[in-house]
């Protein structure tokens, strides 16, 4: 699959792939609590870069980058909590991990360039 080069459309693809990886998964307690808790911190991903785009100024940028940046690190704290729990599934998770991970990345890069 080729991703967009969107960085927003690519947080929401992100964020619709969890919901959707989070739907293939059995429903156990912590399967649906570290659901819950993806969907939260992937979402919040591209709600976050989106807000940094209508930034106040750099500094408002910068801030909104790196919560958009510390949340991908939440969503791959939880993917690889389900990706342990659930190894029917690490097909899915391991996509998901690999595109959290270029995410993070990507808004590493822009956070670093931005602060020149």
């Amino acid at each position: 699959m080729t991703k967009p080069y969107d960085l927003e459309e690519r947080t929401f693809l992100f964020a619709k792939e969890c919901r959707a990886y989070i739907r293939t998964l059995s429903k156990t307690t912590s399967n649906i609590e570290d659901g819950k808790q993806l969907i939260r911190s992937s979402g919040s991903v591209g709600a976050n870069y989106i807000e940094a785009n209508e930034k106040l100024g750099d500094k408002d940028l910068i801030f909104r980058l790196k919560i958009s940046r510390k949340e991908a690190k939440e969503s791959k704290f939880w993917l690889r909590l389900l990706h342990e729990l659930n190894p029917d599934q690490k097909t899915l998770s391991d996509s998901l991990l690999f595109e959290v991970e270029e995410l993070r990345k990507i808004l590493s890069v822009i956070i670093t360039k931005t602060s020149k």
